[in-house]
């Protein structure tokens, strides 16, 4: 995770959250009275976050003490503590929401991701994420993919290049497309094609491209799609796929299955801030 983008995120946040002040925290807590509390799992997942709940903690009160009782990616029960802080009374308050916002979702895309990853167990088959990330916390979202033990596809439009249906369109056929790209672009940079027909496929292959995403295509189709290529370019299947038929999309031999649903629908991981004691 690179601190140096995560501070201003946080800082943003903060002040989304603040704004002028938190009247009801400093209306009844004064600045020196200290506190100990917990963070607690309350249902079982896969934790990710924690770095993220004490760069907002450390904004608020740079004295702040946590202490980690989980690793980063390990599994964890409800009832689990996951923190312990110990710092300023208005610190933890002010800080709660918004610590638990990020470890939460945090964790929810890291325990979803885990599953696909189990459920892919003993096949060649990576499981990748998409760029439907919530808007401004991508880098977190595909933190907490990789912490669940899966592999970031683009980080962004500038990681690679995806020529897709639209740009398809835009250029008049297929071979046009990767044909302009390839003149643009450097031989370091990968190229990846989506085909969502076999017909398209046949021609992917025949081109300059690293990569052919074949979209939405059923299971029968993905076989007979990584039939064709044989090897020759790496396989990524995408479109609709859920962690309940990722495996038997993953089946039919394709390289990678990427879902958008690692992050775009994800559950959040029920997890609280308990206060313990207080000391004026």
């Amino acid at each position: 995770m690179n601190r140096l983008q995560l501070r201003p995120l946080v800082r943003e946040v903060l002040n989304e959250d603040i704004g002028a002040g938190d009247w009801t925290t400093e209306s009844l807590v004064t600045e020196t009275e200290r506190t100990t509390g917990i963070f607690l799992a309350k249902g079982d997942g896969v934790v990710a976050g924690l770095p993220v709940v004490e760069e907002v903690f450390r904004q608020l009160d740079p004295d702040i003490r946590l202490t980690c009782e989980v690793a980063e990616g390990e599994r964890v029960s409800a009832g689990t503590v996951l923190t312990r802080a110990e710092g300023t009374t208005r610190a933890l308050l002010t800080g709660e929401r918004v610590a638990l916002n990020f470890l939460q979702r945090l964790s929810g895309i890291a325990t979803v991701t885990r599953q696909v990853v189990d459920a892919l167990e003993g096949l060649d088959c990576r499981v990748l994420d998409t760029r439907k990330t919530t808007p401004g916390l991508r880098m977190l979202e595909k933190y907490a993919v990789r912490t669940g033990g899966g592999t970031n596809h683009r980080l962004g439009l500038s990681h690679g290049v995806m020529i897709k249906d639209n740009h398809i369109a835009v250029a008049g056929s297929m071979r046009k497309a990767v044909e302009r790209v390839r003149s643009r672009v450097g031989h370091m940079v990968q190229v990846e094609v989506e085909a969502d027909t076999l017909e398209q496929v046949v021609e992917a292959v025949s081109l300059d491209v690293d990569g052919i995403l074949l979209d939405n295509m059923d299971p029968d189709h993905l076989r007979q799609a990584v039939a064709i290529v044989d090897g020759r370019v790496w396989t990524e299947a995408s479109g609709g796929i859920t962690p309940a038929t990722a495996r038997r999309v993953a089946e039919t031999g394709v390289d990678a299955i990427s879902l958008g649903w690692l992050t775009h629908s994800v559950q959040a991981l029920d997890i609280s801030l308990e206060i313990l004691k207080r000391r004026g």
